[in-house]
């Protein structure tokens, strides 16, 4: 009986981040359907929305541990979620100016922004394979690029420019990870992202209110999707993914996780007919199959 307790576990964790991860590929829907508003609203109320929805929760069962952070944890909080407010604004931009498809492909690849990160700020070392699988990535990317500007139909009003904006929120988004690496060796994940979402809706405002975009006004269909995407790939999505962690490697994960812009491409296809063209199509799976190399290298390490 005490072997097969594993295997349950294992079942259960795979089935739950198969949800997690279909959920989070649902965010491209959201943010298309919501496209009426700007983007940096959507991004405002997305994460709002995402801090209130979490609040009760991490109040109930994380004040004291909250209360006993330190100032250094603050700080590194504070980085954390602006980095992350950062990667929503872009993220959500980017899907504005170029297709699902090459923004999911693009921001698919933080993982290697992560690796690039761990090397130059930790002084990680890189394996052959995982240099070579960094290095076929940016190709891959330079490619796509160059297809979508010498394309230009059903590519978005702007291919360059999300294009552009998917890859800095490939970056925001690693830097949010890599500085979640140190809190989280001594603190609880509600502990560490409740107050981390509170500082990413402080900063997408702030972006907001910067570039003096409005954020009430809009139809009330956009405030309901916005708060369905910050229940539904916000919370469920990466909720989930966060749980299975707990039972499945990280490379696991991560692999697993490859899946999200093939989803997110069908959805693309299905919903707004962006239909990628075949060379657009074999850069994105050169991406996709350094990415699968980059993380496969480092689960046999």
């Amino acid at each position: 009986m005490s072997g097969q307790h594993p295997d349950h576990s294992s079942l259960k964790a795979w089935l739950v981040l198969a949800v997690g991860l279909s959920a989070i590929s649902t965010s491209v829907l959201f943010i298309r359907w919501a496209s009426s508003a700007p983007g940096e609203a959507v991004a405002v109320w997305r994460t709002v929305f995402g801090a209130l929805l979490l609040a009760p929760a991490a109040l109930w069962k994380a004040r004291p541990e909250m209360k006993a952070l330190s100032v250094r944890d603050w700080v590194l909080i504070g980085i954390s979620g602006l980095f992350l407010g950062l990667h929503f604004v872009t993220w959500i931009n980017a899907l504005y100016f170029t297709s699902v498809a090459s923004a999911s492909a693009l921001v698919a690849l933080s993982p290697l922004f992560l690796a690039a990160l761990g090397f130059i700020i930790l002084k990680e070392r890189l394996g052959a394979r995982e240099s070579a699988a960094l290095v076929i990535a940016i190709l891959g990317a330079v490619a796509l690029g160059w297809v979508n500007r010498t394309s230009g139909s059903g590519l978005g009003s702007d291919p360059m420019l999300g294009n552009t904006l998917a890859l800095s929120a490939a970056g925001f988004v690693s830097v949010y990870l890599l500085v979640g690496r140190f809190v989280r060796q001594r603190r609880s994940w509600l502990a560490y992202v409740a107050p981390v979402y509170v500082v990413t809706a402080l900063t997408t405002v702030a972006v907001a209110l910067v570039q003096g975009i409005p954020l009430f006004g809009w139809g009330w269909e956009v405030y309901a999707l916005c708060l369905g995407m910050a229940f539904v790939p916000h919370l469920m999505g990466h909720g989930s993914v966060n749980w299975s962690l707990k039972y499945l490697s990280a490379a696991s994960v991560g692999l697993a996780s490859l899946g999200v812009p093939v989803l997110s491409s069908l959805w693309g296809a299905l919903a707004f007919n962006e239909i990628p063209s075949w060379p657009a199509l074999g850069a994105m799976a050169v991406i996709l199959a350094a990415l699968g190399m980059f993380i496969h290298s480092q689960r046999s390490a």
